[in-house]
């Protein structure tokens, strides 16, 4: 299993309980939630990745549970990975959802790729 699907049922409840139109997209070997075409929440083996606002970022990384996400070797400023430390009760989960949740507006989208149609 490449996701821990009961988180991805824990984040789905949260953006439904919300009223948040959300796009399910499996992506980086994990399952992410697109929030007007734009990453805000992942789940990535047994982490959640949340997209926060970097002028939170480092003040963030001193939570329990939270850590900079480098799956590349380069940690993304803006980008956490939290653990179970993190996310085990429902009310710290929604805490780090509701950060992802508030930067999206403020989130830049990825510029699209153009097909390379021939």
């Amino acid at each position: 299993m490449a996701y821990n699907e009961y988180l991805v049922d824990r984040v789905s409840l949260f953006f439904r309980e919300k009223g948040i139109h959300f796009n399910p997209k499996k992506m980086f070997g994990g399952f992410v939630f697109m929030v007007d075409d734009k990453m805000c929440v992942g789940v990535m083996k047994d982490q959640i990745m949340a997209r926060i606002n970097p002028d939170i970022y480092e003040a963030s990384l001193e939570k329990e549970g939270c850590r900079s996400m480098d799956f590349t070797k380069k940690s993304m400023k803006g980008f956490v990975f939290l653990s179970d430390e993190a996310i085990d009760l429902d009310k710290d989960l929604n805490y780090w959802l509701q950060l992802a949740l508030d930067f999206n507006p403020l989130a830049k989208a990825s510029k699209k790729r153009k097909s390379s149609k021939n």
